[in-house]
């Protein structure tokens, strides 16, 4: 039973949101001032993730949370253009914990999850380089539980932009 109960705690941990940021070093963040949000795909074959009111609703979020870190959203010629992917896929995790009499035995459970990730990239309008880019992973038991947290994925990402360069 205690073993049991350990495999569930493990479980849960195992479902915890992943940031991961990558930029350009070189790139002077100080100079961007208005962005736009260009192309926005979703890659995902549950109707849950892939729909036109996902789309605007991670566009708003974008908006939203990049406003919030002092840029300005124009239609036209930006200093940032915005490109996102989303995209989901079904997952199993083999778990093995012993079993049997005297638990010298093993048992082996397969638990299926969703992976969620959502890609946010920002590319400088004057090089056409990419100068940073933010990617939350998600994980949960089905791909709605995914669309309900796609504000948190977006939010927690454009949390770290601008980076902290090392001097």
């Amino acid at each position: 039973m205690r073993v049991l109960l350990l495999i569930l705690l493990a479980a849960g941990s195992a479902f915890a949101q992943k940031i991961t940021v990558e930029f350009d070093q070189t790139a002077d963040f100080g100079k961007y001032k208005t962005f736009a949000i260009r192309n926005g795909e979703l890659n995902s074959k549950n109707p849950a993730l892939n729909n036109d009111i996902i789309k605007k609703r991670i566009d708003a979020d974008i908006e939203r949370d990049l406003t919030a870190r002092g840029l300005q959203m124009v239609s036209g010629r930006a200093d940032l253009n915005v490109r996102y992917r989303l995209g989901s896929s079904a997952r199993k995790e083999v778990e093995r914990y012993p079993a049997g009499w005297r638990g010298l035995g093993t048992r082996v459970v397969r638990v299926p999850y969703t992976e969620g990730t959502l890609v946010i990239d920002l590319h400088d309008t004057g090089t056409q380089a990419l100068v940073w880019r933010g990617i939350a992973r998600e994980e949960k038991n089905d791909a709605n539980q995914i669309e309900s947290k796609l504000d948190d994925m977006v939010r927690k990402s454009l949390e770290k932009y601008p980076p902290k360069q090392p001097r």
